[in-house]
């Protein structure tokens, strides 16, 4: 449906046109150069003015889609940040979550069934089939993603979640080393202070904001949740680098590297599951607490959804706006973890997750700035 001012200019446009092909009543011998000429500048402040238009709406489009994708990600995964912390550290009504592994099978069960699904209707209904990696190409970062999830999950039995957020923003520094150590890649000095930032402010919070470990009053449990959060964030980093390889070499698109993934990640943790007998506890568990049914579905839900505004966000507006969208949602979960389950955090670990942002934004802003000058 055209607006009274588009119409306006395309009827000045069929104007003109109507002049060059020899079909307009007012154009005769005398006086058509003239007339078209005036068309010709009407034509061209109608060109301008349509342009304008294009431009305006493409900015109002681009605007709604960028909102969209804020308020996708952030409902994600601030939600299921929320769940995360509540299945694992709150108590139902036959007791606490029986398997860490089994939130990992049931979030890439649905995220399974909705790559399939999205791959299908690539191929078959839009027919734009994309390049195929070997599948076994997927198994290693598989592997490392089912171990980084499950860590990102049993760690909260152990630290607490603003404790959780903050350390996986340090995982910059294994993804350095990871790049530098097995792809060779050589860093600017810049990156390597910004790593210090964030270490530092890492560990002005952790030494000051303490979780009273659930299992026992021992300080050995923080230590451990210490050692999976290290887990989390080294097989997390070679998550990433894994995939930049598979995408490199074979060129496969995300709703394919999605469902790779996924089906090895869902293999290995129903494998998991039966040998060890904990699929069928779970199931038990969940018949009998409704409430923990429903918070697991709507973790898998939330992490589809935000698999796919992740892979949205990306294509359209590129990495540097998502970076600044999910350093925000990991502010906005923290203060939420910090207000419903009443986290209290001292001035150190307040000056230390302000360090550790503060750090964070300027390297989102540095790489912008970078492509700016690029282009």
């Amino acid at each position: 449906i055209l607006s009274t001012q588009e119409r306006n200019i395309k009827e000045d446009m069929n104007r003109l046109q109507s002049v060059k092909s020899g079909r307009s009543d007012t154009v005769d011998e005398e006086n058509g150069g003239e007339n078209e000429s005036s068309l010709m500048i009407e034509s061209t402040s109608s060109n301008s003015k349509l342009n304008q238009v294009i431009e305006n709406e493409s900015f109002k489009t681009k605007g709604i889609k960028m909102a969209i994708c804020f308020v996708g990600l952030q409902g994600s995964y601030v939600t299921w940040g929320f769940i995360q912390e509540k299945v694992m550290t709150q108590r139902y009504t036959t007791g606490m979550f029986p398997s860490t592994v089994f939130l990992v099978c049931a979030n890439r069960s649905l995220a399974l069934a909705v790559a399939g699904g999205l791959m299908l209707y690539k191929n078959k209904i839009l027919r734009q089939p994309a390049p195929r990696a070997p599948f076994y190409q997927y198994s290693p970062c598989s592997i490392s993603n089912v171990l980084s999830s499950w860590a990102q999950y049993e760690c909260l039995k152990y630290v607490s979640f603003p404790t959780q957020t903050l350390f996986k923003s340090s995982k910059v520094i294994p993804v350095m080393l990871v790049g530098k150590f097995i792809h060779k890649k050589s860093y600017p000095w810049i990156e390597y202070i910004e790593a210090i930032g964030i270490t530092l402010g890492v560990a002005l919070f952790m030494m000051t904001e303490k979780k009273q470990p659930r299992h026992t009053s021992t300080n050995d449990d923080s230590a451990l949740g210490l050692l999976i959060l290290c887990v989390y964030v080294f097989c997390d980093s070679f998550t990433s680098q894994w995939q930049d390889r598979v995408y490199r070499s074979y060129h496969v698109d995300q709703y394919a590297m999605m469902f790779g993934v996924n089906f090895f990640s869902l293999t290995f943790t129903a494998a998991n599951l039966i040998w060890t007998g904990e699929m069928f506890q779970a199931l038990a568990f969940l018949h009998a607490n409704p409430a923990a049914l429903f918070n697991v579905i709507t973790l898998s839900f939330t992490s589809a959804t935000g698999q796919l505004f992740i892979f949205y966000t990306i294509k359209q507006f590129g990495p540097i706006v998502f970076t600044i969208m999910m350093t925000t949602r990991q502010m906005i979960s923290l203060t939420v973890s910090c207000i419903i389950f009443k986290h209290a955090l001292g001035p150190s670990a307040i000056l230390g997750t302000a360090v550790v942002f503060s750090v964070l934004f300027y390297r989102t802003k540095r790489k912008y700035d970078a492509f700016s000058g690029r282009n």
